[in-house]
């Protein structure tokens, strides 16, 4: 029975050296930022819906902009949400001790998982198809040292082999 797991073991740390391989090599991911006004706990109100040279052939653009806008019809539909909570937590801090904020802290982690459903729910409709991975990626703000939520496309072949074993 030990020899098993060790084989076992040996598969998995030979798909894992793989698939570090594929991602060490694979082009850098295009990263679609947040264009919005609105910024609750790095997460903006929209996304930037214009197509990226680098896609071209790849993906049609109005797919992609099909995709973001369905991303930005989530973030429409909960954020102002999150915006009231925001501001109610804020006036009611000093009273609560802080506690008035978990009601946004837990939105704002809801609003997150919807969209990392969602555009889960695109990779298997059509991108892992085009050996493309929708992600919502956490990175450093380029103008200064705040964390936002942007969206990633990367291409990589990874994707092909599980969209198959689906079938």
């Amino acid at each position: 029975m030990a020899d098993f797991d060790e084989i076992y073991e040996e598969e998995e740390d030979e798909e894992r050296a793989v698939e570090e391989q594929l991602l060490k090599y694979s082009p850098d991911p295009v990263v679609v930022r947040g264009s919005g006004h609105v910024t609750v706990f790095g997460l903006s109100n929209k996304f930037e819906t214009e197509f990226p040279s680098s896609l071209t052939g790849k993906v049609a653009p109005e797919e992609f902009r099909a995709s973001i806008n369905r991303v930005n019809s989530c973030l429409k539909k909960n954020l102002p949400v999150n915006v009231r909570w925001l501001l109610c937590g804020c006036l009611c801090c000093c009273c609560t001790l802080g506690c008035s904020m978990w009601p946004v802290i837990c939105l704002s982690k809801r609003t997150r998982r919807s969209i990392e459903k969602l555009l889960e729910w695109e990779n298997n409709r059509l991108y892992h198809k085009l050996c493309l991975h929708w992600r919502l990626s956490k990175r450093k703000c380029e103008t200064n040292n705040m964390m936002e939520y942007v969206t990633t496309l990367q291409l990589s072949s990874l994707f092909r082999p599980h969209q198959e074993m689906q079938q």
